[in-house]
């Protein structure tokens, strides 16, 4: 499954070439794509790039890591969880959300999350269902992903939509405080932009009593530290890359994504609750979770597609909060408690350039034994950290 599964495809491509003689000239690899590209100022960015022309399906599923493997990943239990509701901030409509969405879970064997049922609810950034904002693609995209990876995490969980009318920093905090009014216990935020003193401005936004606050750390490597993921009150997710290891007592292995965000802020206090030594304000991230060969269902991409990006971890983990009962009462400063309950990454670094070299091959942008900036604490082992 997953890499296994592109893997077979490509070699398939290759070989059916070679017969008969003299292989043609290959062809251009499929080369990624950012689905929201650079905004300008005042604007943030959604966090997933997917890759027009690759492999789609085979014989046995989709290709990459479906909600099965996730589970398998990261030792979820098999008891259903609450019926938290969890929010999602997000820019412009998603026309079909409800439609990949309820592919997606029938793919994986999860219950039906609907309007009907009362599990799923999309509304604009006021909270009325209508109207709507115009549709993106690339940002249709995130939400799709967004609710995949939710519904990965917690199938039992409420998935609350909350669509801005833009991906302006003061439409996205309001689309914040909307999903909180409307009963969200946990929200995900899988967009991004560099800290400084405009996006700050509103912070209080990110910060609700009772609820907990989850952010992509960014798809950039190490760079300025994102925001929302770079606040205080922000549980900010990294990325790894998933691969099976059928010789280890886990099954799987796990290192730093190359293009997951980290970063120490120029603006943010040190959390007391921060113990690392090399970034005086506060370092992103906290914990981690997959972020390359994720397979969703996007109608408008034709079906099936793999995507990358801290903006599946982050949803992911929010998730994880919302099935594990403990919504709002996990903040930031608990996982940091529970940080033995975590699974270290130990490999990879996130200096797609350098291999580590732009960090000085330092903790901030390299993974090894405890705490580092790419993956944090580590990625999750079951509920027990949260």
């Amino acid at each position: 499954m997953g890499n296994r599964r592109m893997i077979r495809a490509l070699t398939a491509v290759c070989a059916a070439a070679a017969v008969g003689g003299f292989a043609p000239a290959a062809a251009a690899a499929p080369v990624a794509r950012t689905a929201c590209p650079e905004p300008g100022p005042g604007l943030l960015r959604c966090l997933t790039t997917y890759t027009p022309g690759a492999p789609r399906t085979l014989a046995d599923g989709p290709v990459g890591w479906g909600a099965d493997d996730l589970a398998s990943a990261y030792r979820l239990p098999a008891e259903a969880g609450p019926d938290t509701v969890v929010g999602i901030s997000i820019a412009y409509d998603a026309p079909n959300l409800e439609a990949d969405l309820a592919a997606y879970r029938a793919q994986y064997g999860l219950p039906p999350c609907t309007t009907a049922n009362g599990c799923f609810r999309k509304v604009n950034q006021q909270g009325a269902v209508a109207p709507l904002p115009p549709a993106n693609f690339g940002w249709a995209l995130e939400s799709t992903l967004d609710v995949s990876m939710v519904s990965a995490a917690c199938p039992s969980c409420r998935i609350l939509v909350v669509e801005g009318n833009t991906p302006g920093f003061a439409d996205l905090a309001e689309t914040e405080d909307t999903a909180v009014r409307l009963g969200a216990k946990v929200v995900s935020n899988s967009y991004g932009a560099r800290e400084g003193g405009a996006p700050l401005a509103f912070a209080s936004h990110y910060q609700h009593a009772g609820v907990t606050v989850v952010a992509s750390s960014g798809d950039t490597g190490f760079t300025a530290a994102s925001y929302p993921a770079v606040l205080a009150s922000t549980v900010a997710v990294g990325g790894t890359s998933l691969a099976r290891d059928p010789d280890s007592p886990r099954g799987w292995a796990e290192s730093a994504w190359q293009y997951g965000g980290s970063g120490c802020s120029a603006y943010i206090a040190k959390p007391t609750w921060q113990k690392d030594t090399h970034c005086g304000k506060r370092t992103v991230a906290d914990i981690a979770a997959a972020a390359e060969d994720i397979a969703i269902h996007y109608a408008d991409a034709d079906g099936w597609l793999p995507v990358n990006g801290t903006s599946a971890s982050a949803p992911f983990v929010a998730g994880l909060v919302g099935r594990s009962g403990h919504a709002g009462a996990t903040q930031p400063a608990g996982l940091y408690a529970e940080a033995a309950a975590f699974l270290d990454v130990t490999t990879g670094h996130n200096d797609p350039a350098g291999a580590g070299k732009k960090c000085g091959g330092d903790y901030l942008c390299v993974a090894g034994p405890g705490y580092d900036a790419p993956t944090g604490l580590g990625v999750p082992n079951g509920l027990g950290g949260f």
